[in-house]
């Protein structure tokens, strides 16, 4: 197998037939996604959470769908370092996704809220959610999705990877901005279905042609199957912690708050769980065979290099579908969320068209997703690691503990908190540290330095809590 190729000279004309058709059936479904439902009553509670409609099936599929747009830094995990990708891009967030479910699924419901900062909002007060808007939105940009795009119209395509990724993310924002959630989530039912056979078809391939786990054994550095993956025990838990951001991760709110009744939240997040734990076992899978039969592959691309050479054609077609449904899906949503953030939670005091300052801000959106990601220099470890500990350390303890100690923490004691988190772990990136202090990652202190603040100041708090009303 070669470590490197032009993805079209490899493609039939069976493969092309089945890519596009799979791209016209996710296009078809968010057209449908925009025109099934005509003059809603809430034209903005429609087009920012389908009018709270959102049933079982659609809410897994979207759920899932949402959650896998870095697939390629997935892959560079597995290929650097083994099942180490499973523990923690997999385990630590199965626990996320069980608290989420059991404790704090019906908490969410009953504040109505539209966005992540508009429950802040809604809990602490006014500032806290200008606050948390700012933190949300660059964790919510997506800088790692609009890089897989580049990356994958480069593999397959040909064209650079800047170029991929302003084409890209232009297309993906047009057809998002059309149809608002709607559009999001029919798109993602399609997208679900693609994106789950083909990572499934590379394992069952792989089995077949090269054998199982002995065979990876034989072929593969005794690292690779450490739970480590020879890192350190603090780097590897630092992606837990990084791992309980999905207890305030926009996306998980957005399809929370969109959902029919908490009921459906809490079984649509255990259905989807068990579904991400088989699909994690295909990714990391899929990227172990490609890291034994093409060791000097770039990381990031050997996966899809190796799926392309193993698949027959028609199957290898559906393939790169599936991969870029995989992206698409992330992206849409991301691009939907991040938009909503900066418009309606950031900027709504100055537009009253909520719908049309929304689709001006995902164009914004894009070109910022662009512009970090060239900043970040490609690296998708970096760039989750970054932006995901800042997310969580400055807002996690602060609303989790809202939840479990309610009208305790005033608005001015929200703001102290996430900002002093904030400038804690900045100057702990800057400061010249010994090595014994080095391997406390920011995330810590920032995460320290918030619990302090709120557990010190905690009987002082007067809760803000604003009346519940929607849009």
């Amino acid at each position: 197998m070669l470590p490197k190729l032009k993805i079209v000279s490899y493609l039939s004309a069976a493969d092309w037939w089945v890519f596009f058709g799979v791209l016209a059936l996710t296009f078809a479904a968010a057209l449908y996604g925009h025109y099934r439902k005509k003059r809603p009553k809430n034209k903005a509670l429609d087009y920012l959470l389908m009018g709270r409609q959102l049933t079982l099936p659609l809410f897994v599929a979207t759920l899932v769908a949402t959650w896998y747009g870095g697939i390629f830094g997935v892959n560079e995990i597995t290929f650097n370092y083994g099942i180490y990708n499973f523990v923690t891009q997999g385990f630590f967030w199965y626990i996320a996704y069980l608290i989420f479910a059991f404790f704090i699924a019906e908490k969410v419901a009953k504040y109505h809220s539209v966005t992540l900062p508009d429950l802040a909002g809604r809990m602490f007060g006014p500032k806290a959610a200008k606050v948390a808007a700012v933190f949300t939105f660059f964790y919510i940009t997506p800088v790692a999705y609009v890089l897989s795009l580049g990356l994958f119209l480069n593999m397959a395509f040909g064209m650079s990877v800047l170029q991929g990724m302003i084409y890209g993310t232009l297309f993906v924002c047009l057809y998002t901005m059309w149809g608002g959630f709607k559009s999001v989530v029919f798109s993602d039912l399609v997208q679900f279905f693609v994106m789950c056979s083909s990572v499934l078809i590379v394992v069952l391939f792989s089995v077949h042609d090269f054998g199982g786990l002995g065979f990876l054994k034989a072929n593969l550095p005794a690292s690779h199957f450490s739970l480590t993956g020879g890192n350190g025990i603090l780097n590897t838990l630092i992606w837990g912690f990084i791992a309980l951001a999905t207890l305030i991760d926009p996306s998980f709110y957005q399809r929370c708050f969109a959902a029919k009744s908490p009921q459906v939240v809490k079984k649509g997040v255990l259905i989807s769980t068990f579904i991400w734990f088989c699909f994690d076992i295909c990714t990391t899978a899929g990227s172990l065979y490609a890291r034994a039969l093409l060791p000097q592959a770039e990381p990031a691309e050997a996966y899809f290099f190796y799926a392309v050479q193993l698949l027959p054609s028609g199957l290898r077609g559906f393939f790169i579908a599936g991969i870029l449904a995989i992206i698409l899906s992330t992206l849409n949503s991301f691009l939907f969320i991040a938009s909503n953030t900066l418009s309606f939670d950031l900027l709504r005091n100055r537009f009253r068209n909520i719908v049309l300052s929304n689709r001006i801000a995902m164009l914004a959106v894009g070109a910022l997703a662009v512009g970090m990601a060239l900043l970040f220099d490609g690296s998708f470890k970096e760039i989750w690691l970054t932006l995901g500990s800042y997310f969580s350390a400055c807002l996690l303890m602060p609303i989790l503990l809202g939840y479990i100690y309610p009208h305790r923490i005033s608005d001015n004691l929200f703001v102290t908190s996430a900002l002093c988190s904030a400038a804690a772990m900045t100057l702990w990136r800057l400061l010249p540290l010994t090595e014994f202090w080095k391997k406390f990652d920011p995330f810590y202190i920032g995460v320290l330095t918030g619990a302090l603040i709120l557990l010190s100041n905690l009987r002082k708090g007067k809760s803000y809590v604003k009346s519940v009303t929607d849009l």
